[in-house]
């Protein structure tokens, strides 16, 4: 959670004992003698939950399950809950910070001014790189609970054409939305916030890439694996779309070989899963855990998903 959040009302309820890092092979041994385990990224398969003879109580401080083997929790008895809209505004701040940077591209000018560019240009502006107005330009978002409904937000705020996708892969087109091709073809910029599911697992693969505008922006602050990062990279480096905002990737921290961290792929920006970061969206993250744990104790099912 970081220094910078008050732990006090998660340490008057239980005997908490943190680890910051957990390998693989320390999980099981670290949750063996445990009533709860709060976890965040870090994997609890079947092995782990089986060998957790004294687990009641599984806690995410985030609201993705993807980590966690539910249908062995629910075999073994074992609840499981996460948290749910504690960091809207900050993700949504970040897809803003991630389209901007890549249409005004303050980072590259920033720069060329310390390179001394500007100083010895003839002229009052530099043009290096172009820039882009998006009042009017659409903005697609799949995935329609609270984080994508906060992009949207912003979207509009910025004078952009919103459309919402239909759920991927259904023949159902709710009212008001639209399908998930016709979006990937009518997007100026598409942004990411689905589960990941087996369905959306590389939900964006070469295919669809290539349905996308040319000048079209990537953006992914939910899943690395709803993009086939080969694909990205690839289409990026052969101008297919205009650009990727990514802040999630399939293994994180990545492995040195990433696809996405290839030092030549042109028009791609790459952050550390911190969309959802600001300190006041941990503290909320913590508070919704300290929630969950306390009504789990008083006998309620609090924000349960197992």
């Amino acid at each position: 959670m970081g220094p910078d959040v008050d732990t006090s009302s998660l340490e008057r309820l239980v005997d908490a004992r943190y680890h910051p890092y957990s390998d693989a092979e320390e999980v099981a041994e670290r949750i063996a003698d445990c009533d709860i385990a709060l976890v965040n990224k870090t994997r609890l398969d079947r092995a782990a939950i089986a060998a957790a003879k004294n687990l009641k109580l599984i806690v995410l401080s985030a609201t993705g399950t993807d980590n966690v083997d539910t249908v062995a929790a629910r075999e073994h008895g074992v609840a499981v809950a996460n948290i749910r809209d504690y960091c809207s505004t900050a993700l949504g701040q970040h897809v803003c910070a991630l389209i901007l940077e890549l249409t005004q591209h303050v980072g590259r000018y920033d720069a060329l001014v310390r390179s001394g560019a500007w100083q010895r240009s003839k002229s009052f502006a530099l043009f290096d790189y172009p820039i882009r107005d998006l009042t009017g330009r659409t903005l697609g978002i799949v995935g329609y609970g609270s984080l994508g409904k906060a992009a949207a937000r912003i979207g509009g705020s910025l004078g952009m054409r919103v459309l919402i996708s239909a759920r991927p892969k259904s023949k159902i087109v709710l009212d008001g939305r639209v399908a998930f091709e016709s979006l990937l073809e009518q997007a100026d910029v598409l942004s990411l916030h689905c589960p990941l599911t087996d369905e959306t697992h590389h939900l964006i693969g070469a295919r669809e890439l290539k349905r996308m505008k040319a000048d079209a922006l990537l953006i992914n602050t939910a899943r690395g694996g709803l993009i086939d990062d080969e694909a990205l990279a690839a289409a990026l480096r052969a101008g297919e779309i205009g650009g990727a905002g990514i802040d999630v990737l399939p293994v994180e921290p990545p492995p040195a070989d990433q696809p996405l961290l290839a030092p030549d792929i042109p028009n791609l920006i790459v952050t550390p899963h911190i969309g959802w970061a600001a300190r006041e969206s941990r503290q909320r993250a913590l508070d919704q855990v300290v929630e969950n744990i306390a009504d789990f104790l008083d006998g309620g099912q609090l924000r349960r998903v197992v």
